[in-house]
């Protein structure tokens, strides 16, 4: 497995990861309407290229064999009122491929989250998540993230509630142990 910064020539293959892991996830507990309006809007390749050249948001790709099985995605900016601490950095996104779940691709990935974020100076990391997605939730509980608050997701048009959950950056050692 390797971990890397995306280049631009990933954008294809991250839209593709994006929108499948996300619709795997989420798809069976939504309508196929809001589902699509909300993928269309988030992983399309142009909105992936973009957002690998953003210079306030790193993307983190997990490959192996030259596939792109998990990725995650930073974003420097102003946090909820509910996350404490200075410079803060948001999770958007953290998804691993259904075929590479228990393989410590998750862990890995955190690690590299979390030395993306000390290289930016982040002091917090924090994310949000849907209220219903326990998995995830317990996996970042492992990390040493803890639920600060809850906000607002739009999902197509649908609002649905996430649980905001917050840490200090881990530095060089694995946040997840």
């Amino acid at each position: 497995m390797v971990i890397r910064l995306a280049v631009p020539a990933d954008a294809a293959a991250l839209a593709e990861l994006g929108a499948r892991t996300f619709e795997d996830t989420y798809g069976a507990a939504n309508t196929p309407q809001n589902m699509s309006l909300y993928l269309a809007r988030t992983y399309g390749v142009a909105r992936q290229a973009v957002e690998i050249d953003d210079p306030a948001m790193s993307t983190i790709v997990a490959e192996s064999d030259g596939r792109l099985a998990a990725f995650a995605q930073l974003r420097a900016g102003a946090a909820p009122p509910s996350v404490a601490g200075g410079t803060p950095v948001e999770v958007l996104r953290f998804y691993v491929d259904r075929p590479w779940h228990g393989q410590g691709v998750a862990h890995a990935l955190m690690a590299a989250v979390d030395r993306e974020a000390c290289r930016r100076g982040a002091a917090v990391i924090w994310l949000s998540v849907w209220e219903r997605n326990d998995r995830a939730q317990a996996f970042y509980r492992r990390c040493g993230f803890v639920d600060v608050g809850g906000t607002v997701f739009i999902l197509g048009d649908d609002p649905q509630q996430d649980r905001v959950m917050a840490r200090v950056t881990a530095g060089t050692h694995d946040p997840c142990s």
